[in-house]
C-alpha cells in the first residue's frame, strides 16, 4: 500500500454501445472516433487531468484491443507520472468464476485492490463515452464541505427525456432524498450523470455487501445507490450547468459532430484553458491538393485531399481522391474515398472504403459504412 491519494478515478469503459451500430462492431463505445482526432476517452480523461487527478482505472470488457493500445500508460494525457498513472483493468478469472463484469458495481468490485493499492480517501467513478467538460475538483470539495457520504453529478434535462436518465429528488440543501432509475413517469427531471464519487471506506464495504446478494443487478442506480438511501445516508446532487451529451444514437452522434461545423458550436473543442488531449498525433500534417477544393470543414493531420469537401469532418489519416466528393459526411479515421466517388450525408467508418465511382449515402437518412467494410455498387 503505497502513499495515501486523496481521490483516484475508476472509468468504466467497457460498454458495447449497440445503439451505434456499425460504427462500434469491432471496437468499445469509448473508442469510437469524434471530432476526426478525438475518441470519446479522451473527454474523461482529459477532465482527469484538468482536474488535478492523476491516477486513473480504465475499466475494460467490450472489444478491449482497440482501446488498450490508445490509451496504452497515459502518457498523452500526462499520466505517466510514478506516482500516479493510467491502468487497464481488464475483467479476469476469479476463485468463484465468471469472467464478465455483472454490472457497473460489479465491476468496481472486482477491482477493489486498485483502490486498496493508492489508499485512497475518495473513489471518483465515471463513464468513458461521454462528451463534456467537467471539474471534477469541484465536485471533490463540494462533497467534502457537505460532510457526504456519497455525491451524484446531475442536471436538468428536457422533462420528455426524463425518464431515459436516473432521476433525484432533492431538498432545500441538494441534498438526494429519492432516487427512480430511468421512471415511467419521472417526478422531476433532475438527471444523474452517472458520474458519482464515494468515500472509499464505505464504497468497499457497500459493494461486499451487493455481491453477496444473490437478487443484486449489481448495478450503482439499480442497487448501490438506492440502499444508501435507505440506510439514510447523506446523498449529494451537484449540480452541473455545462454541455453533457451520451451520443449514443447515430443520429445523435451525426448531429452533435457536424455542430462543430458552427461558428458558435454548443461543445467546443478549442479551449486552451481547459484542453482536450488526444493520442492521435502520431499522423503528419494533411495535404491538400492542386485541385482540391474545401469549405467549411475540419480536416484532420494526415489526411490527404484531392477532390473536393464540403460542411464535413475527416479524421486523422483520410484520403480523398482526385474527383470525389464528400458532403455533409463525417469520414472518420483512416477511410478512403477513391476517384470519382459520393459520399452524401454519412459517416464512413475507421480504414472503410468506397469505392471508385460509387455513390454511398443520400439526403434522406443518414447512411454509415462499417468499420473496416468496402462499398461497392449493389452490395
Amino acid at each position: 500500500m503505497g502513499r495515501r491519494k486523496q481521490c483516484i478515478a475508476m472509468l468504466l469503459a467497457g460498454g458495447q454501445g449497440s445503439r451505434l451500430g456499425a460504427l462500434t462492431q469491432n471496437i468499445a463505445k469509448p473508442a469510437v472516433s469524434f471530432g476526426g482526432k478525438y475518441r470519446m476517452i479522451d473527454f474523461s480523461l482529459s477532465n482527469c487531468n484538468n482536474s488535478g487527478i492523476d491516477t486513473v482505472g480504465v475499466l475494460t470488457q467490450y472489444r478491449p484491443f482497440e482501446l488498450n493500445s490508445y490509451v496504452g500508460n497515459g502518457a498523452a494525457w500526462d499520466f505517466s507520472s510514478l506516482d500516479g498513472g493510467v491502468y487497464i483493468l481488464p475483467p479476469y478469472e476469479t476463485q468463484t468464476g465468471g469472467k464478465w463484469y455483472k454490472g457497473t458495481a460489479d465491476a468496481i468490485y472486482r477491482n477493489i485492490d486498485f483502490i486498496n493499492r493508492f489508499n485512497a480517501e475518495y473513489v471518483l467513478i465515471l463513464s468513458g463515452d461521454h462528451l463534456y467538460r467537467m471539474n471534477y475538483k469541484k465536485m471533490l470539495i463540494d462533497h467534502i464541505e457537505k460532510g457526504a457520504a456519497a455525491t451524484i453529478a446531475c442536471m436538468e434535462v428536457e422533462w420528455e427525456e426524463a425518464s431515459r436518465f436516473g432521476i433525484l429528488s432533492v431538498d432545500n440543501n441538494d441534498r438526494i432524498t429519492k432516487f427512480a432509475e430511468k421512471p415511467k413517469k419521472p417526478e422531476s427531471n433532475l438527471a444523474s450523470m452517472g458520474i458519482y464519487i464515494f468515500n472509499a471506506n464505505l464504497l468497499k464495504k457497500k459493494l461486499k455487501e451487493d455481491a453477496k446478494d444473490e437478487e443484486s443487478a449489481h448495478d450503482f442506480g439499480k442497487n448501490i445507490i438506492p440502499k444508501l438511501l435507505a440506510e439514510g445516508k447523506h446523498l449529494n446532487c451537484y449540480r452541473f450547468n455545462g454541455f453533457w451529451k451520451d451520443v449514443g444514437t447515430i443520429p445523435s452522434y451525426y448531429e452533435t459532430s457536424m455542430d462543430l461545423l458552427e461558428e458558435e458550436p454548443e461543445f467546443s473543442l478549442y479551449d486552451e484553458k481547459f484542453p482536450i488531449m488526444s493520442n492521435s498525433n502520431i499522423y503528419p500534417v494533411q495535404y491538400i491538393g492542386e485541385k482540391a477544393t474545401l469549405s467549411n470543414c475540419m480536416i484532420n493531420n494526415g489526411c490527404r485531399v484531392f477532390g473536393k469537401v464540403k460542411h464535413s469532418i475527416l479524421g486523422i489519416g483520410c484520403e480523398v481522391n482526385e474527383g470525389a466528393e464528400v458532403v455533409d459526411s463525417i469520414l472518420l479515421p483512416g477511410c478512403k474515398i477513391e476517384k470519382n466517388a459520393k459520399v452524401i450525408h454519412a459517416i464512413v467508418g475507421e480504414n472503410a472504403v468506397v469505392c471508385q465511382g460509387e455513390t454511398f449515402g443520400n439526403e434522406d437518412e443518414i447512411e454509415v459504412l462499417g468499420n473496416g467494410d468496402k462499398f461497392k455498387g449493389g452490395e
